[in-house]
């Protein structure tokens, strides 16, 4: 199973299969077809052999890593950077009236694009493009709008869509528009992972950001899978990239009408977003730097709005702890606390839930020097820490790789100042489980190897930590007096 599945907290909800339906009773006719199928068998074959080139393009980085562990699909972006790297480019803008056409060639996504007359038909999970004239080809193409897509087992889970270019029906009748739409349509799932706040960034959120933030707020978010509790979440959010009320397309009936429509989103790296690839927009804008700007409209008042500090605070640097509950929480979590007050730090305990409103988090990571978390998907929250501040990340046995590739390398791409605290065996509650010899103990890479079932029973699910304080007391001090020279510095000018 592909490694990228095992530092995540599977939120499984409910299955959702959907049997698809007839098509259009329009296509009934036995020698259209035959007609349609020809033309179809015609895309496929041209698309197939696209993909083929491309394939054998990137096979050879590919593969050194195919064999190997931990696998990252950042090996794989490595390879389509080099020779199947276009989901970045502005193909939206060039898309031409009358036109379907889907981009399939990045790893983690693929998103079509549509242009013209767009009309939805939610119970037979159909977008049709009606074309003005009768001699353009038909074309259908399909798409699971979720951005991970190399993973079999959850996109097995994620409702597809059918996309359909045909001629125009001849009877005005025929399925006609009832909700009419001047600005361009996004269709995304919220299924998946979604449930687990790691993903809904990653997956979600960010992906949302980059393909919709050069609209400046005109354009209608339709949603598969569609979760109150999730648009309840981060209405705020939603609220800075889109004027209009979100449409969930499962439960909505009506035939929405579109002239332009983008299906699926795009994803650049792990809570990342490379400037390089944006589309059109201000340089902060395309970039990390403007999705946090994003978040500081969506949850902080004007007035209290503070572009940068230049005094001392009077209780010392403000340190927030994310505190666990069970598996991977810290153990002596009161002596740290206890030790940082005498530090000189204005230490804050955040133990987040799902009922935790996200402005209160917001409010509580975004006011502070440092933030200091054991691995887990709560870290993710380092996303709301302003640039050069301090993340310090302590890394459990056997979950190195995950820890740097999911928020080490992200927060140093942010401007954040990280520091990833590996422990050490004795600090871990698996050394009085394990002979010291035991290999859980001295190699887990020999036991994360064996495969997910391993890593999350023996690293994940079975162990906490008991911080060597006199170490981590190194670090914190190391901290606090790079937080005294910055306003040092700062003084000087």
């Amino acid at each position: 199973m592909v490694y990228l599945q095992k530092f995540c907290n599977y939120n499984d909800h409910q299955d959702h299969h959907h049997m698809i339906r007839n098509v259009d009773q329009g296509f009934q006719s036995m020698m259209i077809m035959k007609e349609d199928l020809r033309l179809i068998k015609r895309v496929k074959s041209k698309l197939f052999s696209l993909l083929c080139l491309c394939f054998l393009s990137c096979s050879f980085i590919w593969v050194s890593q195919i064999f190997g562990f931990p696998f990252s699909v950042s090996y794989i972006l490595q390879a389509e950077n080099v020779s199947c790297k276009n989901s970045g480019s502005p193909i939206a803008s060039s898309v031409s009236n009358g036109t379907l056409y889907c981009d399939r060639t990045h790893v983690r996504t693929d998103i079509c694009y549509m242009k013209g007359d767009i009309r939805t038909q939610s119970s037979s999970s159909l977008i049709f493009l009606y074309n003005p004239t009768t001699n353009q080809d038909h074309q259908e193409e399909t798409i699971k709008p979720y951005t991970r897509k190399w993973e079999h087992n959850v996109m097995n889970r994620i409702d597809e869509l059918h996309l359909i270019s045909k001629p125009k029906p001849l009877s005005k009748f025929d399925h006609k528009c009832e909700v009419f739409h001047d600005v361009p349509g996004v269709f995304f799932s919220t299924g998946g992972y979604t449930g687990n706040v790691y993903h809904e960034f990653n997956d979600g959120i960010i992906p949302l950001y980059i393909t919709t933030q050069h609209y400046n707020k005109q354009v209608i978010f339709v949603i598969l899978e569609y979760h109150s509790w999730w648009h309840t979440k981060y209405a705020q959010i939603l609220a800075q990239l889109s004027n209009y009320p979100p449409i969930n397309f499962d439960s909505n009936s009506k035939t929405h009408c579109f002239k332009e429509a983008i299906v699926g989103l795009k994803i650049h790296d792990e809570l990342t977003i490379d400037s390089s690839l944006m589309e059109r927009g201000s340089s902060k804008a395309k970039s990390i730097v403007g999705f946090q700007e994003l978040l500081t409209r969506a949850y902080t008042p004007n007035n209290e709005r503070v572009t940068s500090r230049h005094k001392l605070r009077p209780k010392g640097p403000k340190m927030v702890l994310l505190s666990r509950g069970g598996t991977r929480s810290i153990t002596n979590e009161h002596a740290l606390v206890k030790l940082g007050h005498k530090l000189g730090f204005d230490v804050q305990i955040l133990k987040p839930n799902r009922k935790t409103e996200l402005g209160t988090i917001y409010k509580a990571i975004s006011t502070s020097d440092v933030m200091v978390g054991v691995h887990g998907a709560a870290m993710t929250h380092f996303l709301f820490l302003e640039p050069k501040r301090v993340l310090i990340q302590v890394i459990p046995l056997g979950t190195e790789w995950a820890s740097e590739t999911y928020y080490g390398e992200p927060a140093k791409k942010m401007g954040l100042k990280y520091i990833g605290y590996k422990i050490h065996p004795r600090e871990s509650s698996l050394y009085s489980k394990y002979d010291k010899d035991d290999l859980v103990l001295r190699d887990p890479n020999s036991v994360n190897n064996k495969g997910w079932e391993y890593t999350k029973k023996v690293y994940l699910d079975d162990q906490k930590v008991t911080l060597d304080l006199k170490r981590f007391k190194k670090l914190l001090v190391h901290v606090y007096e790079d937080y005294l020279e910055q306003f040092e510095d700062l003084n000087k000018h």
